[in-house]
Parts: structure tokens; sequence; C-alpha cells
């Protein structure tokens, strides 16, 4: 993996813009990245991590989303962060943005914008940028299959964190353990090791259900079995339960099928008792019944003799019924034809009361002959209702005639006064439009002087304000250029100072048998001492500090004040030598004029419209007269055809009233003497016709009445009967017959006849001892039922253990062997003889081949002096396997890594980072690193050591690698010249690259 080039925009501390040309860095091998601390060193490998992974390493993890986004940019730049690098011969750029909080574009407020991705590859063949793909989860999956890395593998292979691998070294098996895990992902050996746990508990735990259901089956036959089932006393996970239980409950089943057989033949002789009291009830029935019937037909037969008078009289009464029926419909006819000359005479009487005393004498045909007149008089009335209906449309006519006569007479006289007056209008208007247009003309020309004149004034100020500016800035540029020389010099004396006393520092490092880091002897008779005001390193550095942030501050105050006298000449070139109130009186008067004029051109267009409407009004004003005066000629014909019509029409009117107020007067007069005379002559011819009718009724009934018997119609009605007494007469006859008829039936049946003479039965005898039959019947058929289920239980629950304990076999041999693998990998088998657990076990071979790789590198960085060994050795009561230490060319012996200083652990946990980064890049399926990064550490180095440790990293080359160092010691920008400079300020941090 190599990287190109990396752009930040508003990502961490840099609020604009950056790039990072990584191929002008990778050409010398080494580059450095410093920069004051808080600066945003760090957060240049975040935006690496981030453009791969999508997620910042470590700690900083919880800075994702709109945490990324700088605070120093503006509110609508997006943070973007995009990544060229070469991942196994493919060229690709990956671009994320991370969700972001922007300000809504409509109204106030915010809204959330999703995170974006995108995956591009360059094509060599066709020499373009290809699209790959728009998904986080895609890409995701296809730069850690490409990397073959995880994210945290390459945090802690690439970016090599060197706090870290400090740690590494100091650290006990338990947490080398879980680095390692990990870095290696030996997760699937753990999984192993728990899976094999969870089975054997499961396992267990099948085993022993098992033998709880065995013993549940066990116990549910004794339960069915009673007392034929002995059952010893027995526990899950007893050798002989099976045995046991299967041997018990075989006798069980075997008793149990002896008492069946004895029920069965108990209920045998049961059922033929029974069977034999059941017929002998049944017949006491039976005698019992014949019996009460034969009793029950003597009673009836005796009431029937005592009725036998009432019956007769109902016989004749529905005799005489029978007769009148054949009068009724004539006496029915006879009410109806009386009901309607009732009704008829009622109605006569009405309608002739309504009628005047000239018609009280006259018929039903004189009646009629009065209606027809009155009717052909209505009808001669049509024609005058058309006339007064005519001679108002005409009075309509003529009021309308004369309001459009009012009308034109006020149209031509406010034309004629209009028109009077349309010169001056005119020449008014007229006037009105000249002069806006002239103003409009004004307006433009002072237009383009007053922008001139306002950037001159513009400029003046600025060139005041520039002035003020620089003479400030002048005094800040002389004041840190003193404080950078001060504190240059005060550096200068501190250094030389700890230089003459260097030799009491070192010797503050001596221990007697201790070799010196300098001459090497393991004797110090008489080691340098530190005198009073002796300066140590860390004053030095901070001296040095100081003077780099003067040094910085000079440089920024000079940049600020070249800038002040740049945007001065600029501003006094445009505004020239006018002093700026004499600018301002003139852009002031410029305003006014323009303003007046801009007030006077807008009436333009104002003024050419009211000239225009002014001339449409004439226009229209002239032809509304000539219309009225033709409107005015064409009235007067009209009105006089009018008046002539009028008249004629009132004349045919007086005659059609007949001194009525108007024709529908007159109309509803007669309309109303037509219904009435209408009424009256139907009501007479009514009357006369229901008076025959019921006559004709009399003589009928009367012929009826002597035809059926009846000496009057009188008596005829009253023999007549009603529907219900009809059918309460027929059912009393009926239900007599019948009752007759069965009772002869029932004294006629030989059975009866012969079971009265037989001495009375017992029922109640016969059946207690039917009662007493069945009660043993049902008491064995429970036997028998009883004694068949618990055969069948039995053998159910039988069948049920002897599955259960083939089944169980098989499980018990797995039990037995997972157990023995799962201790085994556990570490707690007794053949495992240093307890050690299997992901332990693959730790150590991965640890021992990094210890391997990292003592090729800590054997030059050491001059010889360090070797790493992997120790399989337990450290109390911890496992086994992951132990680290140190070889000491020196003494001969084998120590402790937490042993080494300061400066041996920085380079003792380089080499072991590096290492790492060997094996764990073979463990990816060897995925070239061209591109790595070492994160802090130097600042606890001697020179000679620190020339040791570039020369190693910059071995590195050899493989065409480049490494990029993560520091703020000022010695290494001396040695490495590549350089990507982190600079902070107020703004946010910005870049600066030099090249080799």
């Amino acid at each position: 993996m190599r990287l190109h080039r990396l752009d930040i925009t508003a990502f961490g501390p840099f609020g604009g813009s950056l790039a990072v040309d990584f191929d002008a860095l990778s050409a010398a091998g080494l580059f450095l990245l410093h920069g004051p601390t808080g600066a945003g060193k760090t957060s240049v490998l975040d935006a690496v991590c981030y453009a791969l992974y999508g997620s910042v390493p470590g700690a900083r993890q919880s800075g994702q989303g709109m945490n990324l986004r700088s605070d120093h940019a503006e509110p609508r730049t997006r943070t973007e962060v995009r990544l060229a690098l070469t991942v196994a011969g493919r060229r690709l750029e990956i671009t994320r943005q991370p969700p972001w909080e922007r300000p809504k574009l409509r109204g106030t407020g915010t809204t959330v914008d999703k995170a974006q991705t995108w995956l591009r590859e360059y094509d060599a063949a066709a020499g373009l940028w290809k699209d790959r793909s728009r998904s986080h989860q895609e890409i995701g999956e296809e730069i850690t299959q490409l990397l073959g890395m995880s994210r945290e593998q390459f945090c802690q292979v690439v970016l090599l964190p060197q706090g870290d691998f400090a740690r590494f070294l100091r650290a006990d098996a338990e947490a080398r353990g879980r680095l390692l895990g990990r870095l290696f992902d030996t997760q699937r050996f753990a999984d192993v090791e728990r899976r094999l746990a969870e089975r054997r508990r499961a396992t267990e735990a099948r085993v022993r259900d098992g033998d709880t259901a065995l013993l549940a089956d066990a116990h549910r036959m004794q339960q069915a079995a009673g007392e034929a089932m002995d059952l010893p006393e027995l526990a899950p996970g007893d050798p002989g339960l099976a045995a046991a239980v299967l041997g018990a409950a075989a006798v069980a089943r075997a008793t149990a099928r002896e008492r069946l057989t004895v029920a069965h033949l108990r209920l045998a002789a049961a059922e033929s008792a029974h069977a034999e009291t059941r017929r002998a009830l049944e017949d006491v029935r039976e005698l019992v019944r014949l019996q009460s019937r034969f009793a029950e037909a003597r009673q009836r037969a005796e009431r029937l003799q005592e009725r036998a008078g009432a019956h007769r009289e109902a016989q004749q009464r529905m005799e005489r019924a029978r007769k009148a029926e054949a009068v009724a419909p004539a006496l029915e006819l006879r009410e109806a034809a009386e009901e309607e000359r009732h009704r008829a005479a009622r109605a006569e009487a009405q309608a002739r009361g309504a009628l005047p005393d000239s018609y009280a004498d006259a018929g039903a045909a004189g009646l009629a002959t009065a209606a027809r007149r009155s009717a052909e008089e209505l009808g001669g009335l049509d024609a005058a209702r058309r006339a007064e209906r005519r001679l108002v449309e005409l009075a309509t006519e003529r009021g309308g005639l004369d309001r459009q006569e009012r009308a034109d007479e006020d149209v031509l006289r406010e034309a004629e006064t209009w028109l009077a007056a349309w010169d001056a209008t005119r020449a008014t208007l007229q006037s009105r439009v000249d002069a806006a247009q002239e103003a409009t003309t004004r307006a433009e020309r002072l237009a383009v002087q007053r922008d001139p004149m306002r950037g001159r004034l513009g400029a003046a100020r600025t060139r005041d304000e520039l002035a003020a500016d620089l003479e400030d800035a002048q005094h800040r540029a002389l004041a840190a250029e003193q404080r950078a020389l001060e504190a240059r010099g005060h550096w200068l004396d501190l250094k030389e100072q700890r230089l003459n006393g260097i030799a009491a520092e070192l010797a503050a490092h001596l221990t007697d048998g201790e070799p010196c880091t300098v001459c090497g002897a393991t004797e110090h008779p008489a080691p340098a001492r530190k005198v009073a005001g002796h300066v140590d390193r860390q004053s030095e550095d901070r001296a040095l500090a100081a003077h780099q942030r003067a040094e910085e501050q000079r440089a920024e105050d000079e940049r600020r004040l070249g800038v002040v006298r740049e945007a001065l000449a600029a501003a006094t070139a445009e505004a020239g030598d006018i002093p700026t109130p004499q600018l301002e009186a003139k852009v002031a008067e410029l305003e006014q004029d323009y303003a007046l004029a801009r007030r006077a051109a807008s009436a333009l267009h104002a003024a050419h419209e009211e000239l225009r409407r002014a001339e449409r009004e004439r226009e229209q004003r002239l032809a509304d007269s000539r219309q009225a005066a033709v409107r005015a000629a064409s009235r007067l014909t009209r009105r006089e055809s009018l008046e002539r019509e009028q008249a004629q029409t009132e004349r045919e009117l007086t005659e059609a009233r007949s001194g009525f107020g108007s024709v529908a007067a007159r109309a509803a007069q007669l309309e109303r003497q037509v219904a009435l005379l209408t009424d009256a002559a139907d009501a007479a011819r009514t009357a006369e016709d229901t008076a025959q009718r019921l006559k004709d009724a009399d003589a009928r009934l009367a012929d009826a009445a002597y035809r059926a018997g009846f000496d009057t119609p009188q008596a005829a009605a009253a023999a007549l009967l009603d529907a219900a007494a009809h059918r309460e007469l027929q059912h009393r006859l009926d239900a007599w017959q019948t009752e007759e008829a069965t009772v002869r039936a029932m004294l006629a049946e030989a059975d009866t006849a012969d079971a009265a003479r037989r001495p009375a039965a017992d029922p109640a005898a016969a059946e207690r001892a039917a009662a007493g039959a069945e009660h043993r019947l049902r008491a064995a058929a429970s036997a028998r039922d009883a004694a068949a289920r618990c055969c069948a239980e039995l053998d159910r629950l039988s069948a049920h253990a002897t599955g259960a304990v083939r089944r169980l076999a098989p499980l018990r041999e797995e039990y037995d062997r997972v157990a023995r693998l799962a201790a085994l990998t556990a570490g707690t088998a007794a053949d495992n003889e240093r307890k050690m657990r299997l992901e332990s076990y693959v730790l150590a071979a991965r640890l021992e081949q990094v210890a391997a790789a990292a003592t090729a590198r800590l054997h030059r960085m050491s001059s010889g002096r360090y070797t790493l060994v992997h120790s399989d050795d337990r450290a109390g009561r911890g496992r086994s396997g992951l132990g680290l230490h140190v070889v000491d060319a020196w003494t001969g012996r084998e120590r402790d890594t937490a042993t080494l200083s300061g400066g041996e652990t920085f380079f003792a946990s380089l080499a072991l980072a590096l290492g790492l980064a060997d094996v764990v890049t073979d463990e990816a399926g060897g995925v070239r690193l061209d591109t790595l990064f070492i994160d802090e550490g130097f600042g606890s180095l001697d020179d000679q050591t620190l020339d040791e440790v570039l020369d190693v990293l910059d071995s590195l080359r050899e493989r065409d690698r480049s490494v990029g160092i993560v520091s703020h010691v000022p010695d290494l920008r001396r040695r490495i010249h590549a350089q990507l400079e982190v600079v902070k300020g107020r703004g946010g941090s910005t870049l600066r690259q030099r090249g080799a």
C-alpha cells in the first residue's frame, strides 16, 4: 500500500482546504511531520484512517460524524477527506463526507445531510478515472479485503503508535494477549474454546436431562403399577440407573396382565345378570301400561254419556246456521244499498246549499245545463287575459324608452363639457412627459459619475485606517524581532552551559557494576557532579521552544507588516491625495443630485400612461355622442307606435271585465260558479240512482228468506253465525266424535282387556333388582378398564424408557469426548502441563515470530547489545506462553523488558512495532506496506542512538518503503529534509510542505 495524495477540507483543526503530496514526501524515504503541540499532527493521520475505514483511531473513535468537522470552517463548507493510494496493484481514490449539520437553504435553522462515500479507480488503459461504488458498506468491505487488515490492525501496523508498544513491553501476559488477539484476529480460537465449553455444558445438561426424564418415567410407572412395582432409590448419573428401571418395568407389566385377565371374567358374569333383570323390568312396565290404559278408557266413556244432551242441541244449532247462510248475500247487499243512499242524500244537500236560491228547485239536468253555459263564458276570457298582459308590456317598454332618452342626454352633455377642455388637458400632460424625460437623462449622467467617486471614497477611508495600522505593525515587528534575538541568545547560553556540564548529567545515570554508555567501563571512581545552576535537558528544551515561538511570532509580525504596506499602497493609488472629508462632500452632493433626478425620472412612465389614457377617453366620448344621436331618432318612431296599440288594448279590456277590477277577477268568479253547478248536478244524479238500488235490494232479500224456510228476513238474520262462533261450534262437534271413536277402539283392544283381568304389577321391586345388577356391571367394567389402562400405560412408559436408554448411550459418549477437549483447550486438563489455553498457544506462536522479526532491528539499534526472546514460563497464577524478555549481550543474562531505560524502551518498542508490522503484513496475505508512520518517542534518545535508529529506518528504503516520523524534536528537522509542517493559528491550522 502506497499513499499518493491526501486532500482535507474542514476536518479537525483544518478550517480550509489543504493537500498533502505523499509522493513528494516519500521520494527521500524518510519524511518528518512536525508542528507545535495541538496544531494537528495526529489529525493528518486521522484523516488517512477516516478515508480508508470511515472512522478514526483508538480513543478518538468518539469523534465521528459532525464532531469531525472543524470549528474554524465556514458554515456552508462541507467536511471532506479524499485519499489517493495504490494497493494490490490498483490505483484508487476514496472520498468521504461525514454527516453535516448545515444551514437551511430557505428560512432559518439547520438540517442534517447524510454521510457520503465515493470510490474511484484509475483505468491506465483508458487514461481516466472510473466510478466503482457509492455504498458505505461495499467500499468498506472492498478496502478491508484489499488491505487484509481491520481498522485496528491498520492503526497498530501502519501508524505505529509508540506509546502503545512501550506499554506492550511492560505489560503482563493478559494485556499482551488482548493486544495480540486484536491484531492477529485470534477471536476464532477463543470462539473454539467458548464453543467447546458451551458444548460441554450443553451435552452435560442433555445427559442430566435424559437421566431426569428416565427417572420421571420410572416414577410414573410406579404410580401406574402401585404395589406391583418395587423401584430402588436412584439419582441422575447413577451407573445402574437404566438397568434398574427396565427390570422393575418388566415385573410390573407381567403383574398388570394377570389382573386384566381376572377383570375380563368378572365383567362377562355381570353382563349376563344385568340382561336378565332388564328383561323382567320391561315385562312389568308393559303390564302396568295396559292396565292404566283400560282404566282410562272406562272413565272417558262415562264422561261422554254425561254430555250427550248438549251434543244434540249443538247439532240442531249448526243445521239452522247452514240454512241461514243461503240468505246472507241478500242481507249484505241490502245493508250496502241503504248505506249508499244515506251518503248520496247528504252530499246532495251539501252541494245545493252552496248555490243561489234560484237553483233550489232545479233537477240534475237543469243544473248540468247551467254549468255548461258558465263554462262557455269562461272560455271566452282567454283573449282578454292576453290583452291584459300585453298592456303591461307596452307600459314597461315606454318606461324603458324614457330612461334611455335621459341617459343619452347625460352622455351628450358630459361629452360636450369634457371635449371643450381637451386642448388644455393635452398640453399639461405633454409638459409632464417632457420634464420626466429630461430628469431621466440627467440621472443616467449622474450615475456614471457616482460609482467611481464611491470607490475613491472607500479607498480613502481604507487608506486612512491602514496609515494608522502601519505604525502599529512597525512597532510590533520591531518588538517581535527584539524578543526573538533575546530568546535565541538565552537558548544559546543555556545550551553552552549544558554542554559544559554534560559530564555531570551522564554521570547521574551511572551505577556501580553497570557499563558506562560513553566509555564502557564498569568502575566509576570519580563521576562528575552537578554544580549550582546546572542546566538540564528540559531547561534547554524549554528555551529552544521559547526561541522557536519567538521566531514564529517575528515571522508572523513581519508578514502582517508587509500585508499592511501592500494594502496601503493600493488604497493610496486608488484614492489619490484628496482628503477624505472633501471626497465625502463630493459624494454626498452627487448622491443628493442623483436622488432628485431619479425621483423626477420615476414619473416618466406614469406621465406617458396618463397621456395615453386621456387620448383613449377622447376617442370614446366622441363615439358615445354619435351613438346617442342615432338612438334618439329611432326612439321617436317607436313611441308613436306604442301609444296607438295601448289605446286599442284598453278598449277591449273594459268590455271583457264586465264591471270587475280585472279579467282575472271575472274569470275566478266564473270558475267558482262552474264548479258549484257541476258538483250539484253530480250529487243529484247519484241520489236518484242510490234510491232505486235500495228498492231492488229489499225485493231480493224477501224472496231469499222465503226459499230458505224462514218466515221473515229478520228470522234468517238471527240464525246466522259469525266466523268465530261457527268455528267454535264445529270444533265442539268434531271433538265429541273423535273422543267417542277413541274410547270404542281402546275398549276393543284384546291385550288391554286381558291385562285388566290379571293381578296388579309391582314395578318398584323390578326396578330395584335392575339397579343392583347395573351397579355390579359398572363396577366390573371400571375394574376391567382400569386394568387395561394400567397395562397400556406401563407398555407405553416402558417403551419410552427403553428408547431413552438407547438415545442416552451415544450422548454419554459425546459428553465424555467433548469434556476432554474443552478441558484441554481451556488449560485445565491434567495432560496440559503448562495450563495454556488454545488462544494463548496460538498467540505465543505469533509472539515468537514478532520477537524474531523485531530482534533483527533491535540488534542494530542497540549496537548488538539487546535481543528480544519469547518465553513460555508462567507468571504467578496467570497463563503461560506470552512472556517477553530481553537478552543483554553485555551481561549474558535474560531479564524482563520492564527493566529497560526510557531510551532503550523506545527503540525496543520501535523494533517491536516494525517486526509486528512485518508479521501482521504476512498474516494479512502479504499486502505490501510502502508507507508507514511512527508517532512520537524520539525525544528520549541521545544523538548516537538517534543516529542508529534513523539508520534502521533509512534501511527500509531498500524495500522501497517510505517512513513518516511524527515528532516535534528539533534535531530531527536538521536530519530529515523532507518535511510536512503543521502551523496553527486563530483561524485554524494550515500545512507547509518541503521536499528533500
